[in-house]
Order: C-alpha cells, then sequence, then structure tokens
C-alpha cells in the first residue's frame, strides 16, 4: 500500500507541474490555428484598389487597470 501512495504522490506532483506547460502549449496553438485563419481570410479578400478612398479608422487601446497588464 505503500508503494501504491507513493507512486501516486509522484503522479500528482507530476501532474501539477506538468498542467501550466499543457495548457500553455494549447493557447499557444489556439492563437496560432486564429492567425493563421484570419491570413487565409485576408488572402482571399479581393484586392483593394489604388485609386480607391481608404476609411479612417481610429486605434483604441484598451483600457489598462494595471502597469503589468501591457
Amino acid at each position: 500500500m505503500n508503494t501504491f501512495l507513493s507512486y501516486l504522490a509522484v503522479a500528482v506532483l507530476f501532474a501539477l507541474v506538468l498542467l501550466p506547460a499543457l495548457v500553455g502549449f494549447a493557447r499557444e496553438r489556439r492563437i496560432d490555428r486564429e492567425l493563421r485563419d484570419a491570413q487565409r481570410g485576408r488572402a482571399d479578400a479581393p484586392p483593394e484598389t489604388a485609386g480607391a478612398a481608404r476609411p479612417l479608422t481610429a486605434t483604441r487601446r484598451p483600457y489598462i487597470r494595471s502597469w503589468a497588464r501591457i
């Protein structure tokens, strides 16, 4: 029984150490997939004509509550 609990403790600690890395990897894959889909959407769009006026859009900065969230 003691050996089983030791193996179980090692497995739980291994999972706790590995979990943040796996979550980060899954997040990176999701971001890459979104960027790839956006790039495909841009490539499928018709090209802009050289003489056409482009609409003026203002860039908005999100409100940052903390100096650490940049």
